[in-house]
């Protein structure tokens, strides 16, 4: 400690910001933080008048690490401030990490690179943390017991995934773990004299031992999925079924996915599209896409051709689409082969007898009155219920499962039931149509499907699966349950989201603001980030109830380095540069995108007018505000030069600031400005700027992380922002024209790979592979604007020159409409409702 360093004298000072009496003192010790924490609370008008303790001690946190630093500007150190005071940094560990990020760059930052290099806005549950340490194990074999504590929570600590979770959640979750697979911790034995080693042989075999390896397994290769059986290593009830189904599928992986028909797909589907198509894609396996069409009175031509068009547009091809439907015929053969079995029998009981029998009122099942009915007689009923003798609610052909078993899918779940309704298919043919419980084991067996994967609200149905099986004596697939996922702050209830939009609170079901995959699609998310976010999850029996900010973190990081960059104004504000000609006019050729060189570039024009963002100036100044004021200096971004403000107009009825004259610091050597902003210059001839008829921005639906059943009390009413003020570079229409083209052409390219592969394999049946229709629309048109967001081109856009086939420039014309959605903003939004 220095002789002249008095830490007694910076206690009042430190006190006055929130720090406790003990954490003042021990941030005084050390006299180069504790100088360095004094300038930052004089520079800091907010420290100084006090924050809430926990930052406060961040900003302990930060003079400590500027103390341990190199040299670092004023001007970074209170962008880390202002970090720290917003709530974007929470702990120790992004605040050091923040301080290593501010060593090596000088503002502006990349806020979306400092966000990720900092771990803003981070989110991980304890279940998950306990997959990341059990995968941990899988890979490191040297882990042998609770000797290696220590180690396994230091190494699960260095893992990208869980970097910036709590250090105290990490350690519960390691010990959990070590006592799942470890039993309990022994006592510690007494330390005896240890035995001198053969220094040699320890080296040999220190040296022959196997390094336990930190590779990272796919999700498919460890945890739920990495422990699934091998194909036909399903029980069977019959040794020849299993050997059938080996010879059909050749000892391959065979899934599918069977969506219900009855609405569009949601946020929770993608995780299903997921496992089972990547499953058996890892596996060089084959998937289906079978509708579970069973129901008519609810399936619509919409919602199949949806379903296929999400399924291809996150980047599968099925290997055959099929229908529940396809095999009526087979399945009614199986309801009369059980019935004669004498495990089937027809029930005429009303549906609230039918709950009696059950159990609902009472928690015990009771046999049904007609439970024991001759066979032949319910043989004679179950063709009088194929004919149409009974109305809806009539009869049912019910499964005679066991009644004394504890699982209520064991008793006597219905088969079949009368349904006067046509089948978009099969038309009038049929009367009675086959239930999930009757239809789903059966067909997946006919599909010789090897791992019937689905969620954990079927884990009850697994009983009743694998009774039907053997009750018909057929092949049993292995029916396998993970954990489904939700998202919260919005619903995941098809119902729900029908009533949200026939009751007008959204526009449609492929509305931004609601998690439908077509929302989202709509809205500009890219699908890779939409599988990219399923794969960081991780697949477990553990449901994975996920925060909208940890999605929407996967999106920005994954347009980070796909998406261009323009500039943009949101509100402008007009800037006339004095001391340039009123001709005056030069083009700037500047890249697309920092560090993606492939991305290209794009020429813009700079004249004596441009425009800039009207909160990127303000009447009075400050010494942490390094923008525009007046008499201030900025820079722009791309531009040759600085402008500094020397004076401006104001509205006389408003008091609004209308225009700013600037002047062009164009001569001699000028000082490096400290900020820089985005402007877009008036440059008619060239179409510059580019006017958006609307960017329309989306903030949450709802005011709560988990809406109440009453959801409509929770909806926010100023979840859709309009601006109408908005203007682009005009790089952006020749941008978009490109990425249209290069989208058309990928999807062409996958269409006739898909088709190519179709063929060697000698498909049995004529599947149709993606069309560019399918795979390609507006949204395709995704880039950043600068400092603002990132933004898709919407459906309700009208730009004639990017349709035109023998146009070789993209231009505005009349009668055009652009429409902007933002996609995600740059860094996540303070508030939840705005």
């Amino acid at each position: 400690m220095s002789k002249n360093h008095n830490p007694a004298e910076f206690l009042p000072l430190f006190k006055t910001i929130g720090l406790t009496d003990s954490k003042a003192a021990e941030a005084a010790k050390s006299p180069k933080s504790a100088a360095i924490l004094k300038e930052l609370i004089e520079a800091h008008t907010t420290i100084a008048q006090g924050v809430e303790e926990k930052r406060a001690n961040l900003i302990v946190a930060l003079s400590g690490a500027l103390a341990k630093a190199g040299a670092v500007g004023t001007e970074e150190r209170a962008y880390v401030v202002g970090r720290i005071l917003d709530g974007s940094l929470k702990s120790v560990d992004q605040v050091a990490a923040a301080v290593k990020y501010a060593e090596s760059h000088t503002l502006p930052f990349d806020e979306a690179e400092f966000d990720k290099e900092c771990g803003v806005g981070f989110s991980i549950e304890p279940a998950q943390i306990v997959e990341h340490v059990k995968s941990y194990l899988t890979s490191n074999s040297a882990v042998t017991g609770w000797a290696n504590l220590g180690a396994t929570i230091t190494g699960v600590k260095s893992l990208s995934e869980v970097r910036w979770a709590s250090p105290v959640e990490i350690k519960n979750a390691v010990e959990k773990v070590f006592l799942e697979t470890f039993g309990a911790k022994e006592a510690a034995k007494p330390k005896g004299k240890e035995p001198k080693k053969d220094n040699a042989k320890a080296a040999a075999a220190k040296k022959d031992a196997p390094e336990a390896t930190t590779s990272r397994k796919s999700v498919f290769e460890e945890g739920f999925l990495g422990a699934l059986h091998k194909p036909g290593g399903n029980p069977q009830i019959h040794e020849h079924l299993r050997e059938a189904h080996l010879a059909a599928t050749g000892g391959q992986v065979w899934t599918r996915f069977p969506p219900e028909p009855n609405g569009y797909l949601h946020i929770g589907h993608s995780k299903a599209i997921f496992v089972n198509f990547g499953y058996a894609a890892h596996n060089n396996g084959k998937c289906y896409l079978r509708y579970d069409d069973t129901n008519p009175e609810k399936e619509e031509a919409r919602y199949f051709e949806s379903i296929l068009e999400m399924v291809r547009w996150l980047g599968y091809e099925p290997w055959k689409i099929t229908y529940s439907s396809d095999y009526f015929t087979e399945l009614y053969e199986f309801a009369v082969e059980l019935t004669k079995r004498g495990k089937a029998y027809v029930c005429h009981c009303t549906q609230e007898e039918v709950k009696l029998d059950r159990g609902e009122k009472k928690g015990l099942p009771r046999a049904c009155v007609h439970r024991d009915r001759p066979i032949a007689e319910s043989l004679a009923e179950f063709e009088n219920m194929k004919n149409g003798k009974y109305k809806p609610k009539e009869a049912f052909l019910r499964m005679k499962q066991d009644l004394t078993d504890g699982n209520p899918q064991m008793w006597d779940l219905t088969a079949y039931r009368v349904l006067d309704a046509p089948h978009h298919r099969t038309g009038d043919k049929w009367k009675i149509y086959p239930t999930y419980d009757f239809t789903h084991c059966l067909v997946d067996s006919m599909e010789n499907i090897s791992h019937s994967l689905c969620t954990t609200e079927f884990i009850a149905s697994r009983q009743s699966y694998d009774w039907l099986c053997d009750a018909l004596e057929v092949y049993k697939p292995r029916q396998s349950e993970y954990g489904r996922l939700n998202l919260e702050g919005t619903l995941m209830s098809k119902r729900k989201i029908l009533a949200l939009v026939e009751e007008g609170f959204v526009n449609g079901w492929d509305d931004p603001r609601i998690y439908t995959l077509i929302a989202l699609r709509r809205r500009g998310i890219p699908p890779g980030a939409i599988i990219s976010f399923v794969s960081t999850l991780g697949v477990s029996t553990a449901p994975s109830n996920i925060e909208i900010s940890r999605f929407e973190q996967t999106v920005r990081q994954y347009l980070e380095n796909s998406a261009p960059r323009l500039l943009m104004v949101m509100k402008p504000l007009k800037v006339t540069i004095e001391n340039l000609p009123e001709d005056f006019l030069t083009f700037i050729d500047k890249p697309l995108h920092p560090k993606v060189p492939e991305l290209g570039t794009t020429s813009i024009p700079l004249t004596r007018t441009i425009y800039i963002e009207a909160d990127d100036f303000r009447l009075e100044d400050s010494k942490d505000y390094f923008r525009l004021a007046p008499g201030k200096t900025v820079g722009l971004f791309q531009a040759p030069w600085s402008i500094t403000c020397t004076a401006h107009k104001v509205d006389p009825v408003t008091g609004e600031v209308t225009e700013l004259i600037c002047k062009a610091e164009n001569e001699g050597t000028p000082k490096k400005p400290k900020a820089f902003i985005q402007w877009v210059a008036e440059h008619a001839p060239s179409g510059s700027p580019v006017r958006i008829d609307e960017t329309r921005i989306f903030h949450r639906l709802f005011k709560s992380d988990k809406p109440p059943s009453d959801f409509r009390s929770d909806i926010n009413p100023d979840s859709l922002e309009i601006v109408k003020t908005a203007i682009t570079e005009v790089g952006i229409l020749p941008l978009a024209r490109r990425m249209l083209i290069d989208a058309r052409k990928e999807a062409k390219s996958r269409t006739e790979k898909a088709t190519k592969e179709n063929v060697q394999a000698k498909a049995e049946d004529d599947t149709p592979h993606a069309t560019a229709e399918q795979l390609v629309g507006n949204e395709c048109v995704r880039f950043q604007g600068l400092r603002v967001a990132y933004f898709a081109l919407d459906k309700d856009s009208r730009i004639a020159s990017l349709d035109e086939a023998d146009s070789e420039k993209a231009e505005r014309k009349q009668g055009d409409y652009l429409v902007l959605n933002r996609i995600v903003s740059l860094k996540e939004d303070s508030g939840k409702a705005s």
